[in-house]
């Protein structure tokens, strides 16, 4: 009798123990990619894992977190190996998006080759960013909502901007209007995570549009929950200790400007019907308006500036639904004072800032970031678009992106926020 009992908690044992294996290795996409070219957020001695330090930090993991994090590691070296086997170098391409002339205009297109320029000292830049941003969110004097959180009260919903590369262990969190879509082509190409006729993609520009926004195409830490259940939020926590994490920023009203721009001055079905009959309803008086986008522009009904500042400034909005995410602030995208970042760059300086990353992450012998857009949405345009919004407006925008502007180290616009 003793034998049989024996015999069935073996079996028990080793069921859990396949079903652990099945849950972290048994996905194409998941974690059995586990390779690491590099970290940079702190040194780690040879065959110890990169990212955890032994000792403190590592004891400090949960059982279970430290089971997995075993296991996972496990698989380093045989995923190192077979990666440098098939990494290769890129041919570039001439190939590029066709655009028409109004987006181009409004986008701002820029397809010349971009020299990256030798003029700033990278590691002091990043060293200063990211001590910028501890410093104010250390801070307790400084209060935005969302800020003394922890990451495991962020709701799965608002980690759907993290998205995982498990091949080179990277960890990008995208904001929108902030060059998101190249380097979500980006992405794709390092983790291989979408085929052309079998074949994963090379070059980032040769990747259609519409399949870079579609959410199918990437690991985004969101989508942990159904695949790795009740250990979705242990595997997030090992893959932020062992990635390297960065994001890209851009100045607040500048980035509320380019919104502006391309969602509400082309025509764009989608933002029209979710938003802008909506605005021009409640902020303009129109009734009756058509249906489609394309009817609204040649009557001449357009969402004016002034209506998009309403609409934000208006309680009612986030009553209804979380700010889209084109306008939604970087801190609740991204969750800076939860996720302590490696690199922060800036759209203001992203050749330089592209091609340090791409050279720290080793992975510029694989691409070039691609050609991205002038910046026709620059900075001295602030006093020209702001011209006619408020006073009293202009500052209740300010203090509803403060925390951006702040955390990221941009300077308070005090030529808009004063008579």
């Amino acid at each position: 009798m003793t034998k049989a009992r024996l015999l069935r908690l073996s079996v028990v044992l080793v069921s859990i123990f396949m079903i652990l294996l099945i849950i972290v290795y048994w996905d194409n996409v998941g974690t059995a990619h586990f390779y690491l070219h590099t970290s940079f957020s702190r040194p780690h001695s040879p065959g110890a894992i990169p990212g955890i330090t032994a000792g403190e930090d590592w004891e400090a993991l949960p059982d279970v977190d430290e089971f997995l994090a075993k296991l996972l590691s496990s698989s380093l070296k045989q995923n190192s190996s077979a990666s440098q086997k098939t990494e290769q170098l890129l041919v570039q391409s001439s190939s590029k998006p066709v655009v028409s002339n109004l987006e181009e205009n409004v986008r701002g297109y820029d397809w010349s080759t971009h020299n990256a320029r030798n003029s700033l000292d990278q590691e002091k830049l990043q060293v200063e960013r990211q001590r910028t941003l501890r410093e104010f969110c250390a801070n307790s004097s400084f209060a935005f909502p969302t800020k003394e959180r922890s990451f495991d009260d962020i709701p799965n919903y608002e980690l759907n901007h993290l998205i995982v590369d498990d091949r080179h262990g990277i960890i990008y969190c995208y904001v929108p209007k902030v060059a998101c879509t190249n380097w979500k082509r980006v992405m794709i190409v390092l983790s291989e995570s979408l085929l052309d006729q079998g074949v994963p993609y090379r070059n980032p520009l040769d990747i259609p549009r519409e399949h870079v926004h579609n959410t199918s195409t990437h690991l985004t830490f969101n989508k942990f929950w159904r695949r790795y259940g009740k250990f979705s939020r242990h595997l997030m926590k090992i893959k932020l200790k062992k990635y390297t994490k960065f994001l890209f920023v851009r100045d607040p009203f500048v980035r509320l400007i380019s919104a502006f721009r391309s969602k509400f001055e082309l025509e764009n079905e989608e933002f029209y019907r979710r938003f802008a009959i909506p605005m021009l309803k409640l902020y303009s008086n129109h009734t009756n308006l058509p249906t489609s986008v394309s009817e609204a522009f040649r009557a001449g009904l357009k969402v004016s500036f002034s209506d998009f500042i309403q609409y934000l400034l208006d309680p009612r909005t986030e009553k209804m639904a979380p700010f889209n995410e084109h306008w939604r602030q970087v801190y609740r995208l991204c969750h800076p004072c939860q996720i302590d970042y490696d690199f922060i760059g800036k759209l203001e300086t992203l050749d330089e800032d592209a091609a340090y990353l791409l050279q720290l992450l080793k992975v510029d012998r694989l691409l070039h970031f691609p050609p991205s857009y002038r910046n026709r949405t620059a900075s001295s345009w602030e006093d020209d678009w702001f011209a006619k919004i408020p006073l009293a407006w202009r500052q209740q925008l300010y203090k509803l992106y403060e925390a951006d502007f702040v955390l990221f180290g941009y300077p308070k616009p005090e030529n808009l926020l004063k008579d």
